[in-house]
């Protein structure tokens, strides 16, 4: 049995204070319905980071994952680049 293609995201750690928790928020361009303007819209994901090794302003690729928590649904996949 082949499992389905789970959802990836690439965004930015903006908080690592929680255990092996980490915030990502992943920003999209979404076009205005009525002025078609190009409207900047961001998510939170909460993700799970076993090794706590992500820091504020890392970009990361996380991978969309069975229900961890209450909030928590995705997992770290890699580490893109570092902040400076």
């Amino acid at each position: 049995m082949e499992r389905n293609l789970r959802k990836e995201r690439i965004g930015v750690v903006v908080s690592n204070k929680m255990d092996k928790t980490i915030t990502v928020a992943v920003h999209r361009k979404e076009k205005h319905p009525i002025y078609g303007k190009f409207v900047n819209k961001t998510s939170k994901l909460y993700a799970q980071d076993d090794k706590n090794d992500c820091n504020i302003g890392d970009t990361v690729k996380v991978m969309e994952t069975r229900p961890l928590s209450k909030k928590k649904g995705w997992r770290l996949v890699e580490i893109i680049e570092r902040a400076k």
